[in-house]
């Protein structure tokens, strides 16, 4: 399957997913588990459905490995930010990232509030629409505009910060140069669908993402959690993590 095949499944899925959600009565009814809203379920339900009949494996947030086995993985978070779904905040997308055998190939990220959808290619480079991403270019924290996941125990040398409250789209934003950087801090962790979409755009589009840990964050393993750090450059990125450590040693 080419590149151009892969994004058409990826805006399919996200295309399947705004029907199916919004047939959905009160988005904040409860789902099946903690933290889990039935408007996620049904989202689920037609983004797999889709990527299944592609010929792909799903990583799914909210139902597991779907046929683990298959060439290409289609790693899904039907729709990130679903609490600012069901509390009418329109930061929440979905997310779907394709591996293969060397790692992320192809991703979209798609604003279900908005509209607005991001997608990247393996060396082909990220975009907004039909416009190219490029992050912002900024190398010092003092002067950057920071989203977080979590918070920290102590002011990182931010100049300001936002918690917007959807990695995908909070990665997106580092991509196209709205943020400068993100960073999940304090008692906040993600799964691999939360970040693995935002995450290609953001590298493609020229910004740096790691590990807060240190750890791998091309992990399919469905209870794992990582920590990452964006970066508009290896600069920022750099002092992003001296101040991420401070605050844990603090």
């Amino acid at each position: 399957m080419g590149e151009a095949d892969l994004l058409a499944v990826c805006n399919l899925v996200a295309d399947e997913i705004a029907l199916a959600i919004g047939s959905v009565e009160g988005w904040g009814r409860p789902g099946e588990r903690p933290g889990q809203y039935a408007v996620d379920l049904v989202a689920d339900a037609a983004g797999v459905a889709v990527l299944l009949d592609a010929g792909m494996g799903v990583l799914s947030e909210e139902s597991g490995l779907h046929e683990g086995q298959r060439e290409l993985l289609a790693v899904l978070d039907p729709l990130d930010g679903s609490s600012n779904a069901a509390h009418g905040l329109p930061w929440y997308a979905t997310s779907v990232c394709v591996l293969d055998d060397l790692g992320p190939r192809a991703a979209v990220v798609a604003n279900q509030a908005t509209g607005v959808r991001y997608d990247a290619i393996r060396g082909g480079g990220a975009r907004r629409g039909d416009r190219p991403l490029s992050a912002s270019g900024c190398v010092s924290l003092p002067q950057a505009i920071v989203a977080l996941s979590g918070y920290p125990a102590r002011h990182l040398g931010w100049n300001q910060y936002r918690c917007l409250g959807a990695a995908a789209l909070d990665l997106c934003a580092v991509a196209e140069g709205a943020l400068d950087a993100y960073a999940v801090v304090g008692n906040s962790s993600l799964g691999s669908w939360d970040y693995m979409g935002g995450m290609l755009v953001c590298t493609e589009a020229g910004a740096v993402v790691v590990e807060a840990g240190g750890l791998d964050l091309l992990t399919v393993d469905h209870d794992a959690r990582r920590c990452p750090l964006a970066a508009a450059t290896p600069e920022l990125l750099d002092e992003l993590r001296a101040g991420v450590e401070a605050a844990r040693r603090a």
